[in-house]
């Protein structure tokens, strides 16, 4: 293979990971817990239809030492007949049914069902006693998941530190995950040998996943049986690997939905040049409003830009999102200001007057801008050296006009002020000659009706000046 091929093929390859490393793992929490019996089969074939994963599944042990699949020691809740699993033969918790009309499960069944369906993956939950007990499960476990060929096709996760630490012994190639409802457990000797955590919703933060992933840990994030959908608005935002959740095709929802955005790191302090004030939304996603306002020149620090269907938005901070059209490095401010209620306008002096809809694609014209007609300048974006402004009816190239400095204060901003504050070398060059200035007055107190003849005049004093600070005079 000859070079050019080898990097054709590299640069392919890494894009299939970043593909299929985009994502995070849905997990069904016994399922769908909420439209079928939870830990059923039924219940299993839901989530697995809705896009889960994986089905995480508890297992207790028959006083026959067979694995059990039950997140309760007493089976009395989910078949209503009171039964304490480790006190009675599998053969006589077989007799018990959940509503559905199945009944219990053994670990053995579960893998005969579905042995035949590649796609059929587990999450297993070691359900352990403060002693440690029983004992012999995580054996019992190894010699069921290699009688069924299903080392590729299960994962582990508990409470149990020692479980996790005797299944890292026993059948290390398979991930093991700490479960954990206060950081407070999750030490360096748990991390020694358990390959990711699952951790509460509760608890969970941006910091805590960057400490995790910096660790090369995977993290799951996990919620109660209570667990609220709108959760989700939240949790979408942060660099999770799965979650564990009650509602597996929500899960699915906005996994496709993130998988559907591009983020990119951004980490630049930034001001909005809009004139109006924008909504900050939970997540891009599906927009859920929040209470807050992002206001005219306010200051953000934007740690990330993610485009989502053909939109752009920047992350202001922990679940605060807005529109990322009118926010620009805080390098360029200065720059910007004498743009900040200007108005802009066209004197034909320019190539083209062309409005886009997108300062960024060269191909969104949508009109043109009228002659002679000034229009309030709404929003400012730098784009690496040019500066494109928004008015009524789309976005202009500064350079394609001229601006009318505006003595009025404007949220803050004077706009003929900040033109003046700046060095002569770094002050805009298309200021609109044509525009009323006072001091262009003639020795009879009459207004110069007719700029476009400025250059007759051999008696104002300071053409000269004008003209070579400020190249529009050339075009007028």
């Amino acid at each position: 293979m000859n070079s050019k091929k080898r990097l054709v093929f590299y640069l392919a390859f890494i894009s299939i990971i970043f593909v299929f490393g985009s994502g995070f793992t849905v997990v069904g929490h016994r399922g769908d817990p909420v439209k079928a019996p939870e830990e059923t089969f039924q219940s299993i074939d839901t989530a697995f239809a809705e896009g889960a994963d994986y089905v995480e599944l508890d297992l207790h042990v028959s006083k026959d030492n067979v694995l059990v699949i039950s997140h309760d020691r007493n089976l009395e809740r989910v078949t209503g007949t009171p039964a304490i699993v480790s006190q009675h033969d599998f053969s006589y918790l077989s007799t018990l049914y959940q509503k559905n009309g199945e009944p219990m499960h053994s670990l053995d069944q579960l893998f005969e069902h579905y042995k035949d369906n590649p796609n059929a993956k587990f999450l297993i939950e070691t359900k352990k006693t403060k002693k440690g007990n029983p004992k012999n499960m995580e054996d019992l476990i190894k010699t069921s998941v290699e009688k069924y060929h299903m080392n590729d096709r299960v994962m582990f996760h508990s409470f149990s530190a020692s479980s996790l630490e005797k299944l890292a012994e026993i059948l290390p190639d398979i991930p093991r995950i700490f479960i954990a409802g206060t950081i407070k457990r999750v030490n360096f000797e748990v991390l020694s040998y358990v390959t990711g955590v699952n951790l509460s919703s509760n608890i969970i933060t941006p910091e805590i996943i960057d400490t995790m992933h910096y660790m090369h840990k995977s993290v799951y994030v996990w919620d109660e049986m209570n667990e609220v959908p709108s959760k989700w608005n939240t949790l979408i935002n942060m660099p999770i690997d799965g979650v564990v959740t009650n509602f597996p095709a929500t899960g699915n929802e906005y996994r496709n939905l993130k998988n559907d955005s591009k983020e990119t790191s951004f980490n630049q302090n930034t001001f909005y040049f809009g004139l109006k004030d924008l909504t900050i939304y939970e997540n891009p996603y599906k927009l859920i409003k929040t209470k807050k306002k992002v206001h005219p020149l306010d200051g953000y620090h934007v740690s990330n830009i993610i485009k989502f269907h053909g939109q752009k938005y920047v992350q202001l901070g922990e679940n605060m999102f807005a529109q990322a059209e009118g926010f620009n490095s805080d390098a360029n401010l200065k720059q910007l200001r004498p743009y900040y209620g200007a108005k802009a306008v066209y004197r034909s002096q320019q190539p083209d007057n062309f409005l886009y809809e997108d300062p960024y694609d060269n191909d969104s014209i949508q009109g043109e801008m009228a002659l002679d007609k000034p229009m309030t300048i709404q929003n400012i974006q730098k784009i690496g050296s040019e500066t494109w402004l928004k008015l009524k009816d789309g976005w202009i190239n500064a350079k394609h006009v001229l601006i009318q400095l505006n003595p009025q204060t404007v949220h803050g901003n004077n706009s003929e002020a900040s033109y003046y504050e700046l060095p002569k070398s770094e002050r805009m060059r298309n200021i609109d000659l044509q525009q009323d200035f006072t001091y262009l007055r003639t020795n009879d107190t009459k207004p110069v009706s007719d700029t476009q003849l400025i250059k007759l005049f051999d008696h104002v004093p300071f053409t000269k000046r004008i003209e070579s600070d400020n190249y529009s005079m050339n075009k007028i």
